[in-house]
């Protein structure tokens, strides 16, 4: 995956940009930034022609950057955040003093330029660490799912052992258990589902890094 190009815009009017490459890149842009202002969204991801344009909208400045790859949406993404805060730290880079003729929209290209390169020579490893810290995150959910699994079964448990009081009504215990396990083996398949759909994602995004030789 190669970011190829990339800009910063003010509404439609395009604060700076650098292309490492040819192409009509600012017709495809200007497609986009019309698109992000039509749909106000904070993230977009749109496909034209053979790349992929990805934005950030952030208090009406669009940060867009396009790629080779559709597979790969966590080094744009980092891409755009690490523009956006280095563009918001430096107060000259306001909506109010910044513009394209500003001599600061020249500078910010060469920061542009680096950030692309930074993350078309680093992007395996920033990567990884991006999907180390998903990976956490799902291990947090997974762990929250288990434990209503054993809460679930505890339960279970429970009005297994009532069954064996007469005073428990025949009709009652096996309607309560069989709810009781429908909840069970729907965590289940919640928690085998989300692993196999995170494993996926991992080995996709890995095969199209080249990390793992094909």
């Amino acid at each position: 995956m190669t970011i190829t190009y990339s800009c910063i815009a003010n509404g439609r009017a395009v604060l700076a940009e650098l292309a490492l490459t040819g192409g009509s890149y600012q017709e495809a842009a200007a497609v986009v930034l019309k698109l992000v202002l039509l749909r106000a969204e904070p993230k977009m991801m749109i496909q034209m022609g053979s790349f992929v344009y990805h934005t950030l909208l952030i208090d009406g400045i669009t940060y867009l950057c396009a790629s080779d790859n559709a597979l790969d949406i966590l080094t744009p993404s980092a891409f755009l955040k690490n523009v956006s805060e280095t563009f918001l730290k430096n107060p000259l880079m306001s909506q109010e003093h910044f513009s394209p003729s500003n001599a600061v929209a020249a500078d910010f290209q060469q920061v542009l330029g680096e950030y692309m390169m930074k993350y078309n020579t680093n992007q395996v490893d920033s990567l990884i660490s991006t999907l180390k810290s998903q990976v956490t995150d799902v291990k947090n959910v997974m762990t929250q799912n288990i434990d209503k699994i054993l809460e679930s079964e505890d339960r279970l448990n429970i009005f297994t052992d009532r069954t064996d009081d007469p005073q428990t009504t025949a009709k009652e215990s096996p309607q309560t258990i069989q709810i009781l396990r429908r909840i069970w083996r729907k965590h289940c398949k919640k928690i085998i589902i989300i692993s196999m759909a995170i494993l996926l994602s991992i080995i996709i995004i890995l095969l199209s890094t080249n990390v793992i030789p094909t």
